[in-house]
């Protein structure tokens, strides 16, 4: 653990600090800040030459020549779009899209704040003669990097199914944005890199299709899509969410991590550069191409390109009265408007419509004074925002800066907006969390609940499980290693949460052995037998196992066991647990990593006085 002078900060806390969705935000608001401050400077003549310096490559007859802030635009800026598409697919292949009623409220919330805003834009613009309207799209957008930031420094306390029920909304609205970008702000089109491009979007369709798990293949072809869409005219921010969309997302597969447990095996045995190789391609088999791409370009995304975006667009030159001319332009107010007003309405008053209509629901936890609030911080536009401006006017046109200019006065006013109806809410309507329950509801109590170890021991850990879960303690060996760190200092409490098909009937057959006393010894046992759970194969289980086995049927099959694990799932409800597993140590619940290194920590931490609070992804 680093030591540390208090008020002194080091590299390591600086980088975990910046990898915080709050710590992006303000580091992306001091390059706004920096860009601003350089444009405005005595050296403002050599920001604007920066971004108009040409760079490029020839490779044989092939080329490509652009000038500085081309290349972000239209290079660096498309990382952020894949990243935006591999985040989409993963929501539809296992994430909150697969809700049906979920993703129906964030389409229709979705749209109306696409819609709404661009709505409101024209009608102000058009008020003064029309002027500007082109630049309509410059409101469609939701910078969900800097939404998020805000939400986790004036939102509720707590606010993880908040955050949820907007990054879901903000799949719809990039995917939106993304396409009127490549529709309507393209340039001329040339057909024959179009088509190359459109080859490339089969070729990363047809490795979906055959379950190609190495990456190499899907970056090749994303580059080459890149270069070729860049050529053709359309705005290479659709080929980048184009291609995420296309690159396969899947649940972890466990017999593949499985496989590469004994790969590791062979490398402890015998390692070598030939068995570490198979432990790397073993290990990259389980988890899917998406979410390996996911994971090395998030942070850099983050980190790096949005920023280098922001200092390269954000930079106005506010001299020269252009501080008058905006406040007096309709495209300034437009661009305030569609904004921090047509975000707020459009999808908080939509959203409260379908819920009330039963058209949709709203995650478990969150109140809607949390969704006008979060409606609120959507009005934050910024990278999409900056992007279509430069697209529809020129950043440096007179139109250009005063509509940047709006965005920037935008994200003031969305953020306060925001805090003040988060604020509200809390207050009035005693919204203070917009998350599920954290504490652990009803508290352990020896009497009715399974407890291995002391009773009175110092550390407590309670686990919600199924008897089909693969990456349960008694699954993964977590269990073994945790006992084997803390003995006797540990007590280890079993709840149930079945929800795999044959998870109830486990359950009760675990409470029909429990009658007999023997509730540890078959749980350690139907671990090791996950694949077959039937009922004739938990009959013969109390068999094998010596139990009384017309007992057992009987008390498998009677009310007093099925009240008994419908208790669990009851207190599962109320302590915020919807799948397995789910940790609670010293009765709060464990968000995050559950492996035995991370579970060992928290309870270290708790033996310390130092409860553990482990962000979740």
């Amino acid at each position: 653990m680093e030591n540390t002078a208090p008020g002194r900060l080091v590299p390591g806390h600086i980088a975990r600090s910046l990898r915080t969705e709050s710590g992006s935000a303000m580091f992306l608001a001091l390059v706004t800040v920096m860009a601003l401050v350089w444009a405005n400077s005595p050296l403002s003549e050599s920001y604007f030459e920066l971004w108009h310096q040409e760079v490029g490559f020839d490779v044989g007859p092939a080329g490509m020549h652009m000038n500085l802030h081309h290349w972000i635009n239209d290079g660096l800026m498309v990382i952020f779009f894949l990243v935006v598409g591999l985040e989409v697919r993963q929501e539809f292949a296992h994430g909150t899209l697969r809700d049906r009623s979920r993703a129906q409220l964030a389409a229709m919330a979705g749209v109306a704040g696409v819609a709404l805003p661009a709505l409101v834009y024209v009608l102000v613009v058009s008020v003064s003669g029309g002027s500007g309207l082109g630049g309509w799209g410059a409101v469609v957008g939701t910078d969900t990097a800097f939404m998020l930031g805000a939400l986790a420094i004036v939102g509720p306390r707590l606010s993880g199914q908040l955050r949820v029920f907007l990054l879901t909304l903000t799949v719809v609205d990039d995917f939106l944005a993304v396409s009127i970008i490549g529709i309507v702000y393209s340039d001329q089109i040339k057909l024959v890199p179009l088509s190359i491009a459109l080859a490339c979007l089969i070729g990363l369709w047809g490795l979906g299709r055959s379950q190609q798990w190495n990456a190499a293949p899907y970056v090749i072809l994303v580059i080459v899509m890149w270069f070729a869409t860049v050529s053709s005219g359309v705005h290479a921010s659709l080929a980048g969410m184009l291609a995420g969309l296309l690159i396969p997302a899947y649940p972890t597969q466990r017999q593949e991590v499985v496989a590469a447990r004994q790969f590791f095996r062979d490398f402890w045995q015998s390692p070598s550069a030939a068995s570490a190789r198979s432990v790397s391609r073993g290990l990259a088999r389980g988890i899917s191409v998406n979410e390996r791409m996911h994971e090395v370009l998030r942070h850099p995304t983050a980190l790096l390109v949005v920023p280098i975006f922001a200092l390269a667009n954000a930079g106005v030159d506010l001299r020269g009265g252009l501080l008058a001319d905006s406040f007096g332009s309709s495209v300034t107010w437009g661009v305030i408007a569609g904004l921090v007003l047509g975000k707020l309405v459009g999808i908080g008053v939509v959203t409260l419509l379908a819920v009330r209509m039963g058209l949709g629901r709203l995650p478990e936890g969150v109140g809607m004074g949390s969704v006008f609030g979060g409606a609120a911080l959507s009005g934050i536009g910024f990278t999409v925002s900056l992007l279509i401006i430069g697209l529809a006017f020129g950043s440096t046109t007179d139109l250009g800066r005063q509509a940047t200019l709006g965005v920037l006065v935008s994200m003031v006013l969305a953020v306060a907006l925001g805090w003040l109806i988060f604020k509200i809410a809390a207050q009035r309507w005693g919204e203070e969390s917009a998350d599920l329950p954290m504490v652990l509801d009803p508290a352990v109590d020896p009497e009715v609940d399974h407890i291995r170890g002391p009773e009175d021991a110092r550390l407590t850990l309670v686990e919600y499980i199924d008897f089909e879960c693969e990456y349960c303690a008694h699954a993964t060996g977590s269990w073994e290693d945790l006992s084997g760190q803390f003995g006797d200092d540990l007590r280890y409490v079993v709840r149930h949460l079945p929800h795999h098909p044959h998870g109830p009937l486990a359950a009760k057959a675990s409470e029909a052995a429990a009658n007999q006393g023997e509730f540890w010894t078959w749980l350690d046992f139907v671990f090791t037998h996950q694949d077959a759970l039937e009922r004739e194969h938990l009959i013969g289980y109390a068999e094998e196992l010596g139990l009384d086995v017309d007992r057992f049927v009987q008390d498998m099959d009677s009310e007093a066991v099925a009240e008994r694990v419908n208790r669990d799932l009851v207190s599962a409800e109320n302590s915020g647990a919807h799948a397995t597993p789910t940790f609670f140590v010293e009765g709060h619940r464990l968000l995050g990593d559950y492996d035995a290194r991370t579970l060992t920590a928290a309870l270290e931490s708790s033996r310390r006085g130092t409860r553990t609070q482990v962000a979740s992804v």
